[in-house]
């Protein structure tokens, strides 16, 4: 491992539509105490205009601040995997993916940094103990979200991670290396799952810490229910390709 956690930290942001939200995240990774990170914005053409404003705040920020534009939006699992190949090429030892919209707070950020010294991949967890989710979320929603990630996926893929489904992650990058970044196929909402699936496969190491899921304050939400039904899918697809390979080690 590493010795320095931070010896190089690109924090990967994929927008559309995030210009209320884009420079407040860029100003409070920029800002957390003691972690000199890095931000790099990949827009997917954003009629909003949040990729000229990305292009402002790399400006303003030299050399802790890069964008990547995409022609078009096409689906959250291409862009992080440009993302994740562009934060490779800059030399980072380790990359956070997360939301632009403080549904991910940045305030957890230095704990996945403690919990990187000793695994592969961090994800943070809203089903682990002192984890949660929006306390506005209707029964149904709740439900949906529990049962997706403690019952079905762990089901379905014999897995043991509690929340396959966050998007709020820290990895290194010999672990996305490791992975094989071509072979991921997934686009939608499954995308996250066939990530920490991959990575469970080859025998890596996942630690869960835990966090609270606000609800976004600004801006409009992506997700949709057919794109949960359309992972729930998927999730088979993923446990007849990835059959072959051995398992992992875990821990929560």
């Amino acid at each position: 491992m590493i010795s320095n956690i931070m010896s190089k930290t690109i924090v990967v942001l994929p927008t559309y539509n995030e210009i209320e939200n884009l420079e407040l995240m860029v100003d409070s990774l920029l800002s957390l105490d003691k972690l000199d990170l890095n931000v790099l914005v990949v827009d997917d053409n954003s009629p909003d205009g949040t990729g000229k404003l990305a292009d402002a705040l790399a400006t303003k920020h030299q050399k802790r601040v890069y964008v990547l534009h995409r022609t078009k939006k096409g689906g959250l699992g291409p862009a992080y995997i440009a993302g994740f190949g562009k934060a490779l090429s800059l030399g980072a030892n380790y990359i956070i993916q997360m939301d632009t919209d403080f549904s991910h707070d940045p305030k957890y950020i230095p704990n996945m940094v403690q919990a990187a010294k000793d695994c592969d991949l961090v994800i943070a967890s809203r089903y682990v103990k002192d984890g949660g989710v929006d306390v506005s979320w209707s029964f149904y929603r709740k439900a949906l979200s529990w049962l997706a990630n403690m019952v079905y996926t762990p089901m379905v893929l014999n897995f043991p991670v509690h929340d396959a489904t966050s998007g709020y992650r820290l990895w290194k990058s010999q672990t996305l290396k490791q992975i094989n970044l071509d072979k991921i196929t997934s686009s939608g909402y499954v995308f996250q799952i066939e990530m920490a699936y991959a990575t469970y496969k080859k025998g890596l190491k996942i630690v869960e810490v835990p966090i609270y899921f606000p609800d976004r304050q600004r801006g409009t939400s992506k997700m949709g229910s057919h794109i949960v039904m359309e992972a729930a899918v998927r999730v088979w697809e993923l446990k007849f390709r990835y059959s072959r390979l051995g398992q992992t080690k875990y821990q929560r």
